[in-house]
């Protein structure tokens, strides 16, 4: 078997896997097949995400499910306003031996895991929103002047309340270049809610069951920055990203006249793992137009700011992003 052929069924197999994590999350996480979907593609791309929505739709119970399906070691963080960095890090206490010695002794905090659910991250304030950042970018954290190593692999799943912001402190433009995706929880369907309120209310729920180990993810993460893409799509993803740059001579009239500050490289890399994710959940061996199509607004969404006067005007990120992608994909048909 040649090189290629191997690493053809090595994809092909990850992406029945990856169906089979869909249908075992789908089992306590009903509907919302979308939301899945971007959550899986953010563990599969090696990266963090956070999801904004409404109290009750369901994040918490998602992150916990997502946790038994892939295998990972969680812990969860409430984020209050009085939460110091200690309590995320660790810290170290002295204590003294049966003999008399005094030593200090290291205390890990509830970030040393694989998965880590930050509830509310905005409501802390930016001193402890911080103590995140070194590890959501180096997977370590740095106490006492020592480097400790998270673990492998290392998630953060963050949920934002969209609405309550008085008291809130909103993330730094830094912390969210660090999530790979932006995942928006809505109301579910009425045909849904239905489902879910049969599947709840009874004696006995739906268990979903352990389909990846912590070992197979890291694999996976690995194949998947293997897979190959079209020169197409390489274009398409610097087009569509630089295209939401205000500054840039490619940018249209909508992101010049709408945006007042766009999305750096580390938009681009986020867009080429999660099209490629994309691309693996729906069965594909390479990502295509359509796939980067569907991954530029969880993607971009966070990395870009509306002026003042489309704010006022009433126009949203949202548009102005689908009408962009719309743009360069009629550019590189036409090319």
């Amino acid at each position: 078997m040649t090189d290629d052929a191997a690493l053809v069924g090595e994809i092909e197999a990850l992406g029945e896997k990856l169906i089979l994590a869909r249908e075992s999350i789908g089992r306590r996480f009903i509907g919302q097949e979308r939301v899945v979907d971007l959550a899986l593609a953010t563990l599969v791309s090696g990266g963090h995400g956070i999801l904004i929505g409404l109290p009750g739709l369901g994040k918490t119970r998602l992150v916990g499910t997502l946790a038994k399906v892939m295998g990972l070691d969680t812990s969860r963080i409430q984020f209050t306003p009085d939460l110091m960095p200690a309590d995320i890090l660790g810290s170290e206490v002295l204590e003294t031996d049966p003999d008399g010695r005094r030593a200090f002794r290291f205390i890990e905090g509830p970030v040393f895991c694989q998965l880590l659910m930050a509830d509310e991250i905005n409501r802390a304030s930016p001193r402890t929103q911080s103590a995140l950042l070194q590890a959501m970018q180096e997977r370590e954290v740095t106490v006492a002047g020592e480097h400790r190593p998270l673990g492998k692999p290392f998630h953060v799943l963050a949920t934002q309340n969209p609405i309550e912001q008085e008291g809130t402190y909103p993330l730094p433009e830094a912390q969210l270049d660090r999530f790979l995706v932006q995942i928006d929880v809505a109301y579910p369907a009425r045909h849904t809610e239905r489902d879910i309120l049969l599947a709840t209310t009874g004696v006995s729920e739906a268990e979903s069951e352990q389909v990846f180990t912590s070992e197979e993810l890291l694999a996976a993460q690995t194949l998947l920055r293997r897979m190959p893409v079209g020169e197409a799509v390489v274009e398409m993803i610097l087009d569509l990203v630089r295209a939401c740059r205000p500054q840039d001579d490619t940018a249209p009239d909508i992101v010049r006249n709408s945006v007042s500050w766009g999305p750096g490289p580390r938009a681009a890399q986020s867009l080429m793992l999660v099209a490629r994710a994309e691309a693996l959940t729906h069965g594909r061996l390479s990502p295509s137009a359509e796939d980067v199509r569907a991954m530029a607004g969880p993607v971009l969404q966070h990395r870009m700011a509306l002026s003042f006067a489309a704010r006022a005007r009433g126009e949203t990120l949202t548009a102005v992003i689908d009408q962009v992608a719309n743009r360069v994909t009629r550019v590189e048909a036409a090319a």
